[in-house]
């Protein structure tokens, strides 16, 4: 940094040691300007001395001149009123309006463009007239004249300064806004990405689990009296653990980094495994029949990935709460550009018909009731929620007339879909 890039950035940090120079650069213009004898026979010439009112005048201007940021109206009367005194009394003007421009161009700077308005007209008004009335020369003389052109300059400068500084802090402004707004839409997806892994791993950790849970009592159930159908139930543990080790994994990899080692290349699970889901079910003893007619079209994955977590934790609240003859079936059917989802079971437990989130005969010998698991308050239900009204869609559950229990979801292909809802609605 070269010393007069220092010596800059000294005075900006120092605006009273800025002023006080700047009035002592002005003193030295005015005082050299007034011994300059403009219409010489040789022409302008240092031909003349000040007189001690010219001084004094001289020296009270740019005194004032220090204290402009501070007061910048007391600064501008006084300033304007050692001009006056000068114009009415020096017989050899000294240039003292150099100051009143400082002075007026300050007020510009710091005030509105109607303000400095209403104080520069008036003074280049009265100075002006002063000027023509107290010449020596023609009243249409340059430096009479000249008043009007020093103080209109001075607010036109100072009107465009302060200009310029509205405009780059409107500027700075929306640039701290809009990182601002950056950094709360970083936060927002970060909680929505957070959110989506949680609903992930409850619906693996939930199905998974509940086959674990189902299979076990079965293989305890008959381990002394048929071990060959214990043995079977087994693997069907292993198996279905197996199966929760590897979505975990998958679904845990999506918050490695991108240096980290073995990142996860299998795909979110779609309807595509549809099949495969349902075959894990009727493994563990619970009959399933599907009805799919989406057509051969490509689901969005949104849409794919929501329809089987959807599937996924309908049919493990029937294992776990439906009763050992329950019985589901599974729609996906695609309905103009919506795709519809029901998944019904028979409610073969001894509380089928009670309301969801009374509890249901468990599946199976071994496991425990669940009380709850079906009601708003288990996160079953609120991850389906979250999923369709994430989507756009809307999604009913609740109890069937005669017994059983019905999960419905419509969830839109297209966020312009005149069929797809504009506002979801909550599970009830």
């Amino acid at each position: 940094m070269t010393t007069l890039a220092r010596f800059r950035d000294w005075l900006i940090a120092h605006p009273l040691a800025f002023d006080a120079t700047l009035a002592a650069g002005v003193l030295a213009c005015m005082v050299a300007a007034s011994f300059v004898e403009p219409y010489g026979m040789h022409g302008p010439h240092f031909g003349r001395a000040p007189e001690g009112i010219s001084v004094t005048l001289m020296l009270v201007s740019a005194a004032a001149l220090v204290f402009r940021r501070r007061a910048p109206y007391l600064v501008l009367v006084i300033t304007v009123a050692a001009s006056l005194a000068e114009l009415l009394t020096g017989e050899q003007r000294a240039p003292v309006m150099m100051a009143v421009v400082i002075a007026l161009f300050t007020v510009a700077s710091t005030t509105d463009r109607p303000t400095t308005w209403r104080f520069a007209l008036p003074i280049m008004a009265v100075m002006t007239a002063v000027a023509m009335l107290t010449s020596k020369l023609p009243w249409y003389a340059q430096e009479n004249l000249g008043v009007v052109a020093w103080a209109g300059l001075a607010a036109a400068a100072g009107d465009a300064v302060r200009s310029r500084r509205a405009f780059v802090d409107a500027i700075r402004e929306r640039a701290e806004r809009a990182e601002r707004t950056r950094e709360q839409e970083a936060l927002r997806r970060v909680a929505e990405e957070r959110l989506r892994i949680a609903r992930d791993l409850h619906d693996v950790v939930a199905h998974h689990i509940a086959l674990v849970n189902v299979q076990a009592g079965v293989a305890s159930h008959v381990m002394d009296k048929r071990p060959d159908q214990a043995k079977e139930a087994l693997a069907h543990v292993r198996e279905a653990s197996r199966s929760a080790l590897n979505e975990l994994r998958a679904t845990v990899g999506l918050l490695r980094q991108s240096g980290d080692p073995e990142a996860p290349t299998e795909p979110a699970p779609g309807l595509a495994r549809l099949d495969d889901l349902l075959a894990t079910f009727r493994a563990a003893g619970l009959p399933v029949e599907l009805v799919h007619a989406d057509g051969d079209e490509q689901l969005p994955a949104a849409v794919d990935l929501a329809a089987y977590r959807i599937i996924q934790e309908a049919l493990t609240n029937v294992q776990k709460h439906a009763g050992p003859d329950a019985k589901a079936e599974v729609s996906v059917l695609r309905v103009s550009r919506n795709l519809e989802i029901t998944v019904l079971d028979n409610g073969g437990g001894q509380d089928a018909a009670a309301p969801a989130g009374q509890g249901r005969t468990p599946h199976g010998p071994p496991p425990e009731p669940d009380p709850g698991a079906r009601s708003e308050g288990g996160h079953g239900l609120i991850g389906m929620r979250e999923r369709v009204s994430a989507l756009g869609g809307t999604c009913t559950t609740g109890p069937r007339y005669g017994g059983g229990f019905r999960v419905h979801a419509i969830l839109p292909l297209s966020a312009d879909s005149p069929s797809a809802p504009t506002r979801s609605r909550k599970c009830p």
